[in-house]
């Protein structure tokens, strides 16, 4: 009974070692590819994330395009390793071209997108023409050379002197300068 376990152990070893001689690469689109045959000769080095122990790359023509896909009516095929000469491997998969739904789905995110910056522009805009009046009234207001009263942090009612003027009339100033002038880039 072991030595059938020791032969079943010795066949499962085999199948690892030959699910292990793969290659892997990144092709010029950037995906990763899977294969028992090393990548196109045009392939750099640093594209190649794994190939089998004690192998060296050996460059695997590339049939012409034109040939490849007059071999099938338009679809390129190749043939397996080690496979007859006439016998053909399933078509290879082509390259899918742009997704129109994908791509649908991008330009509304980008339109949404668009919209929402420009109802925030608008928003600040607007905020912006607001302060900015405001502070023009207020300093019309402080210019008028009328009695002015305010209200303190005690809720107490009083007069302004010459220096909260001045002060108030500073402030004002300030704001007209950072509102009503053009707006700073962000």
């Amino acid at each position: 009974m072991t030595k059938h376990k020791l032969v079943l152990l010795a066949v499962a070893c085999t199948w690892a070692l030959g699910a292990s001689a793969q290659w892997q690469w990144v092709d010029k689109d950037g995906r990763k590819v899977f294969s028992d045959r090393p990548p196109p000769a045009d392939t750099p080095q640093a594209s190649i994330l794994q190939q089998p122990r004690g192998t060296a790359r050996a460059p695997v023509p590339a049939a012409p395009p034109a040939a490849a896909a007059a071999q099938d009516g338009g679809v390129a095929v190749s043939q397996p390793a080690g496979a007859p000469p006439g016998q053909q491997a399933a078509p290879a998969p082509r390259p899918a071209g742009k997704d129109e739904a994908l791509e649908k789905k991008k330009a509304e995110a980008e339109a949404a997108e668009a919209a929402k910056k420009k109802a925030e522009a608008d928003r600040v805009a607007k905020a912006r023409a607001d302060n900015c009046a405001r502070a023009q009234q207020a300093k019309s207001t402080l210019n008028s050379g009328q009695l002015l009263s305010h209200t303190n942090a005690k809720g107490e009612r009083g007069f302004m002197d010459d220096a909260t003027r001045a002060a108030e009339t500073r402030r004002a100033d300030s704001v007209i300068a950072s509102e009503c002038g053009p707006a700073a880039a962000r």
